[in-house]
């Protein structure tokens, strides 16, 4: 792929940027193909050596505040004329509960995907708190003269010890697992700004 290509393709996966953003990344990539080629690479090795415009416009799409690219986007193109500013206060009442509703259902799975973390690691604390109120308990009984009972409450701690292990990497799994959802979903609705122009 030649340079102009690279940054064709580029420019128009940064459409969702600002102009002046998208200038400074593109000539950020231009001048680093510059360099590349100075210390003695080809064209096309030097674009290569980059990577591919997907992972770069990827990884711009993570760095820049999501606030930029909403600003972006809903920034109108051209001045409203009186007829559209009329429709907009006349759709109001049907329009703004509608995105009220969809920011609310987006908001309320994510506090419920970490309700349930919260509430696995919390089962997680409670079997530590039982294992060593149990073993605890053990020997005070244990030294109350009540062996039976001070072996069993022992064996009950050692028991949730034992639990509160596997319960700790089941929580570590699904803490990085939802974190990478969470992740995966934010460079979804980052990317879908960035890509304005494929779309319209």
């Amino acid at each position: 792929m030649s340079k102009k290509e690279f940054l064709a393709q580029l420019r128009q996966g940064l459409s969702g940027l600002p102009q002046e953003e998208a200038a400074a990344r593109l000539l950020f990539y231009s001048e680093m193909i510059d360099d590349r080629m100075e210390e003695g690479l080809s064209e096309a090795e030097a674009v290569s050596e980059i990577g591919s415009v997907n992972e770069i416009v990827a990884q711009i799409a993570a760095d820049v505040p999501l606030t930029m690219l909403v600003k972006e986007r809903i920034k109108p193109k051209k001045r409203l004329s009186g007829w559209e500013i009329l429709l907009l206060l006349l759709g109001f009442p049907l329009w703004f509960p509608l995105l009220a509703a969809a920011f609310a259902v987006v908001l309320s799975l994510y506090i419920s995907f970490w309700a349930v973390i919260i509430s696995l690691w919390s089962v997680f604390a409670s079997l530590i708190c039982c294992s060593l109120a149990g073993i605890i308990a053990g020997v005070g009984f244990i030294f109350a003269g009540n062996g039976l009972t001070g072996g069993a409450m022992i064996s009950i701690g050692i028991f949730c010890a034992g639990l509160s292990i596997f319960a700790f990497f089941g929580c570590k799994v699904v803490t990085k697992g939802t974190a990478a959802l969470t992740k995966q979903f934010g460079l979804w609705i980052r990317n879908c700004f960035m890509r304005r122009e494929e779309r319209e």
